[in-house]
């Protein structure tokens, strides 16, 4: 169970955090939350697809990294193999939580990322910021800014139909099989026949080109499959 706590710089002066990536850190997920702001950087690399929310009333977007659960195929034994990493992953053991209005970073302590003897310093000796600690605090903003600006965005693709349910039926070169469900992507032939003053409004938010940022992503699912096939055949 995660163990946050408000992050001070007496009681974790000699707090570190391990960044190297690998299953042991806890990086073994299919997917993880992203959201519009994030979409072209992400969209080079990884598909792009929605889900339900937990209490089912909306959608959030992730970044898929594999085929099933706990299972994710850039993995290896060089780490991460991808030049961009989801902010949601790299930010990892740092969280955003809240005092009123004002926004604090918190730590799970529980995290295996968490160390006193190896990886990044989060503290200098003196007591402030390490770079390290500055770049989380950076990474922890986006975040918090592109969630804020995700629930506008799904409402808009809710208002105009633009999401749809999606299977993914995929033959792996062992002749294994396997299929994919309950995700959802962009309905591209609705999108297609958007009147002007839709697409227009869509545009002027900045949301059309987080759209086509996911169609494009889908484009991912190809060699997704390629490196699940290479996961196969070393296990064979």
């Amino acid at each position: 169970m995660p163990n946050p706590v408000l992050l001070n710089n007496v009681q974790h002066k000699d707090l570190r955090v391990i960044t190297k990536r690998g299953a042991q850190y806890g990086d073994n997920i299919m997917f993880a939350l992203t959201f519009p702001s994030e979409f072209r950087s992400l969209q080079a690399h990884y598909p792009i697809v929605f889900r339900k929310t937990d209490d089912g009333t909306s959608f959030e977007a992730v970044a898929l990294f594999g085929l099933q659960e706990g299972e994710n195929l850039f993995l290896g034994e060089a780490g991460w193999d991808a030049s961009q990493v989801p902010l949601m992953v790299e930010r990892q053991p740092f969280l955003i939580g809240r005092n009123g209005d004002e926004l604090m970073v918190h730590v799970d302590l529980d995290s295996p990322r968490v160390s006193s003897t190896e990886g990044e310093p989060v503290f200098l000796p003196h007591g402030g910021n390490s770079e390290f600690l500055d770049r989380m605090n950076s990474a922890l903003l986006t975040i918090h800014q592109g969630l804020q600006a995700a629930g506008p965005f799904m409402a808009a693709l809710k208002e105009y139909e633009l999401l749809e349910s999606f299977v993914l039926d995929v033959t792996l070169d062992d002749g294994s099989q396997g299929r994919m469900s309950g995700f959802y992507t962009i309905n591209e032939d609705r999108l297609a026949v958007l009147p002007a003053e839709a697409l227009d409004r869509l545009h002027k938010a900045g949301y059309l080109q987080a759209i086509f940022m996911v169609v494009s992503s889908m484009s991912q699912f190809r060699p997704l499959i390629e490196r699940k096939n290479r996961v196969q055949a070393a296990a064979r």
